[in-house]
Parts: structure tokens; C-alpha cells; sequence
């Protein structure tokens, strides 16, 4: 369904975050992108849904597309026409509607509206405390209901590929695995293929069909979900069974462990 094959970013025509950025993404898949704080996951996102030119950026070599169609330089509004929809980091509610007008704001570029109050009852059965909430001013709600409204809101656009940036991002545990578990049962039930991104590895990967690991803007690690949790690298970096305190780079780890195995 998605497909990235060398893709370069740069911002502000000077900057470079991705170098030959490689990724597929099959139809129905859950499909997570791990790595550090400036890796270049959330780049990798907003390529994808068109954003880039917002903060000044741009694809300046390599090809992205979705559904065998190119998008590489493609208009946002056109991107969720398709059926690509992104739900941003930081909880990006329109703080000044009700939760009400939120959901109907995702809905804003469908021309089927009966279609559209009934889709209204396919979000509250993923998240049922949201028909308690539907009059409430959005900024006034607690993290955990504002990242259920900001799903809830992309699936009002009816996607096809939905694009998740740190979903889990300052929710308790509880809350978090319940997020997670609901991401997963909407992309068993309504086949929904997803790309997210995520700090919370352990739980990310225990919920992806296929993951990728990304260091300084390139994918240098990637395989399905038992390859993951059965890597030892992983293990050590990204799920904490290693040892010490210090948290080394995943290229550091690599290297540290070819070197061992050469002078052994």
C-alpha cells in the first residue's frame, strides 16, 4: 500500500534528517517505526502526509507512493482524499470546538453525510466515553480523551492508511495499553492498515505485524514482529535487557558487537 525507496528530506534547503529512507507498508498491516529523539520517524510521517513544506522541508530525491500512485510532492488535501490520513504528536485538538464539531471536522472533505452520522456510532463503539463528551470544549479535556477524539476524528475521514506519531505520548500505563489495544482491534476489525510511530517499544512492537528501526534519517534494522523481540540488539537497546545505565545508539551497539565477534 505505501512504499518509500531513497528518500532524501532536507529543511530550510540545508538540513538533510533523511538520507535513502526505505519502508514498506502492506495492506492491512500494523507497522511500527522505532528510534531516538531525531532519527527522523516524524519526518518520515509528515513525507508522507504532505507536511513537510509547513516547517520548510522537502523531498529532494527518492520517490513515495500510496495505493501505486505517486505522492512524493503531493497536496495534503489530496493525500486524505486518498485515504491517507495522519493524526500528529502533541495532541493537536481544536481546543475552542466541542468534541462534537472535532469529530465533525475529520469528516469535512466527505460528501456522504448520512454516511457520516452513522460512522459517528462506529467511532463511539471503539471509544465509548466519547458520547458523554460530545458537548465538552475539547481543550478542556484530559490527555487520555484528547488522544481518543484525535483518532476518533481520523477515522471520521474513512482512511485507508492511518499514520499514528506517539499515540501513547504522557499517558499513564493503564491508559496507554488500553490506547494500544484499541489501535489494534480497529486495524483486526475494519482491516485498517497503520504506520505508527512510538516511543513505547515493548508495547509497539508486541502489537506490530512488521517493524522498522531508524538512526540519524536511514532504516538500519527492520523485520516482523517475532524477528524484533527475538533480536538481541533490540532486546538490549530498545526493550531494556541489557545491561548498564547508559543507553548507547543502535549503531553503537551494532558496532560494538561486530567488533567483539571479529577480535573473537
Amino acid at each position: 500500500m505505501l512504499t518509500l525507496a531513497n528518500v532524501d528530506v532536507v529543511y530550510g534547503g540545508v538540513i538533510q534528517v533523511l538520507r535513502a529512507a526505505n519502508l514498506e507498508v502492506r495492506e492491512g498491516q500494523m507497522v511500527v517505526l522505532l528510534g531516538a529523539n531525531g532519527a527522523g520517524k516524524t519526518t518520515t510521517l509528515k513525507a508522507i502526509s504532505g507536511l513537510l513544506v509547513a516547517e520548510h522541508g522537502e523531498v529532494t530525491d527518492g520517490r513515495i507512493t500510496f495505493a501505486g500512485r505517486d505522492i512524493t510532492h503531493a497536496d495534503p488535501a489530496a493525500t486524505v482524499k486518498a485515504g491517507l490520513v495522519q493524526v500528529l504528536e502533541g495532541r493537536k485538538v481544536l481546543e475552542h470546538l466541542t468534541v462534537r464539531q472535532n469529530l465533525l471536522v475529520g469528516a469535512h472533505l466527505r460528501p456522504d453525510r448520512a454516511a457520516v452520522r452513522a460512522d459517528l456510532d462506529r467511532v463511539f463503539r471503539y471509544f465509548p466515553a466519547l458520547p458523554e463528551l460530545l458537548d465538552r470544549t475539547a481543550g478542556y479535556l484530559s490527555g487520555g480523551e484528547m488522544q481518543m477524539l484525535l483518532i476518533g476524528r481520523a477515522l471520521m475521514a474513512r482512511p485507508r492508511l492511518l499514520l499514528l506519531d506517539e499515540p501513547s505520548m504522557g499517558l499513564a500505563p493503564m491508559l496507554a495499553q488500553q490506547l494500544f489495544d484499541t489501535i489494534s482491534r480497529i486495524n483486526r476489525d475494519e482491516g485498517l492498515t497503520v504506520l505508527m510511530v512510538e516511543q513505547n517499544a515493548r508495547a509497539a512492537i508486541a502489537h506490530c505485524d512488521y517493524g522498522y528501526i531508524m538512526e540519524g534519517g536511514r532504516v538500519v534494522l527492520h523485520g516482523s514482529r517475532d524477528q524484533l523481540e527475538g533480536n538481541q540488539d533490540v532486546q538490549e537497546f530498545y526493550l531494556g535487557m541489557g545491561h548498564g545505565t547508559e543507553r548507547p545508539s543502535y549503531r553503537e551497539v551494532k558496532h560494538y558487537r561486530r567488533r567483539k565477534r571479529w577480535l573473537g
